[in-house]
């Protein structure tokens, strides 16, 4: 099928499919769709590497317990599914650093790497504030109108806008 080598797909269709992942998601497992908490269980899993049994004593983790279930495979889908489209449409690389972010900054990947690991932490971190990340609000709090999710998702746009203008109109002008 034509549609699995193109670089680039309709945002409709993707907007269609994620709305169905959605339902199926709530069908099957009465839970809302996310990714931010399967970040945590995975902190605690490697912390309980290193401390035992102790890390089920913390009140975070009695409530986000460390462990594999359905998010953390869905993450693990997510990666799958990224390396199979750029695979199957032709686009797969390896790069230290992305075209975009040599022809702007620099060729050096250890800069690249630091910005990628301050935006990484700041992403979770704000995720977990919120109380949910970019798909547990902006997908399944708004199709369920809860309106914290709506304040959030207006403030994901806000963020991602006022970001884009700071970069490419005043630090990278």
């Amino acid at each position: 099928m034509e549609i699995f080598t193109t670089p680039r797909w309709s945002p409709y269709a993707v907007g269609v499919g994620i709305g169905v992942l959605s339902w199926l998601t709530f069908l099957l497992s009465n839970k809302p769709l996310g990714c931010s908490t399967a970040f945590v269980r995975s902190a605690g899993l490697v912390e309980r590497w290193f401390r035992g049994r102790k890390v089920d004593e913390k009140p975070y983790y009695q409530q986000f317990k460390p462990q594999i279930d359905w998010e953390w495979m869905l993450v693990c889908g997510v990666l799958v599914g990224a390396l199979a489209s750029s695979l199957l449409s032709g686009q797969f690389q390896w790069a230290w650093v992305p075209a975009k972010w040599a022809a702007e900054v620099g060729t050096g990947a250890a800069g690249r790497w630091v910005v990628a690991l301050a935006g990484g932490f700041c992403v979770g971190f704000g995720a977990r504030w919120a109380g949910g990340c970019t798909s547990g609000h902006g997908i399944s709090g708004t199709l369920q109108l809860a309106v914290s999710s709506w304040i959030a998702a207006a403030g994901f746009f806000a963020g991602g806008i006022a970001t884009a203008m700071l970069l490419y109109h005043v630090i990278l002008a």
